[in-house]
């Protein structure tokens, strides 16, 4: 199997195909994505438990971090899996439903080759991540122990402005070069995942993809981010000001009634934005790794399903 090239503007196709996702089977669709928000909330919420009884200083806080990020991707990976192939379902036509994201979790749902990469994966997160910081960061650790210290030391209180620390030198060349390396790892995670999932590949195989793939179409996916953030400007802004309106509005009822509508809005905005993030996932991976088409030729569009009404969720 082989990776291919795509044009420069593929970026902006697989967001626009990301943000139609669902349009053929909503309900098995976004209901997936409810389920696997849920289950991702998970381990943060055992998070807080576990700190909120023990509560450890800064090391212990970020050893129980660290504990919950490796939890949530043993967790959480084969309901990516599952998300991805009932997508491709949908897609391609096939009968789906929500329930189908526990697939990998079924006898020979491959959810073992999931977590392995995605446990894969995090292993070069950290290993990159070390080496930026011996090269780059020095005095960071320090840095970040005095905030968090702060932090515990101030509780719900705002933190004084005068007592924060200076910030090391190199933080500005850290946080660039680390946006640049994580901008091409999520390109390999994308491609990579997706060829577990959906290909068939093992994981060796499937990050060497990932990486080939990745390298290849470093235009689009730059070009991807770049709309992603620009997008995030005003849709961030026209969400603060519905947010804040519903908070005004409803805590002049009742404080209780501020957050009985916020949360539903909050939960609502996460499933849509899972589900278009799982689909720019989905259509990268099917442009990079799927049948090459001749120069020029658009994928064809997927074919409407004539039972989307007999699927239950």
């Amino acid at each position: 199997m082989t990776t291919h090239a795509t044009g420069p503007l593929a970026g902006l196709t697989w967001l626009k195909r990301g943000i139609n996702l669902g349009r053929h089977n909503a309900r098995a669709v976004f209901g997936a994505a409810a389920i696997m928000m849920f289950v991702g909330l998970l381990p943060g919420v055992l998070q807080l438990i576990v700190l909120s009884i023990f509560k450890p200083d800064a090391n212990g806080a970020m050893i129980v971090a660290a504990g919950a990020n490796v939890l949530s991707i043993v967790v959480v990976s084969p309901f990516i899996g599952g998300f991805l192939r009932l997508i491709d379902a949908t897609e391609n036509a096939r009968p789906a439903s929500a329930g189908d994201i526990f697939q990998p979790l079924r006898h020979g749902g491959d959810a073992g080759r999931m977590i392995g990469f995605g446990l894969l994966m995090t292993l070069y997160y950290v290993i990159i991540g070390v080496a930026l910081l011996t090269v780059f960061g020095d005095g960071l650790w320090d840095w970040m122990t005095k905030v968090m210290s702060l932090q515990q030391a101030a509780g719900e209180t705002p933190i004084d402005p005068s007592q924060m620390p200076d910030a090391p030198e190199g933080l500005g060349r850290l946080l660039g070069l680390g946006s640049i390396l994580f901008l091409f790892l999520s390109g390999v995670y994308a491609i990579g995942f997706g060829q577990v999932a959906l290909g068939g590949r093992p994981v060796r195989n499937a990050m060497a993809d990932g990486v080939i793939g990745t390298a290849k179409n470093l235009l689009p996916i730059l070009l991807l981010a770049i709309l992603v953030v620009l997008a995030s400007i005003p849709f961030g802004l026209v969400l603060l000001l519905v947010f804040s309106i519903v908070t005004v509005v409803g805590g002049a009822i009742h404080p209780t009634l501020a957050v009985a509508l916020i949360m539903p809005l909050y939960l609502a905005l996460m499933v849509v934005l899972y589900v278009i993030m799982f689909g720019v996932m989905y259509y990268l991976w099917r442009d990079v790794c799927g049948p090459a088409l001749p120069q020029g030729e658009a994928p064809p569009p997927p074919p409407a399903s004539s039972n989307n009404h007999q699927i239950e969720l």
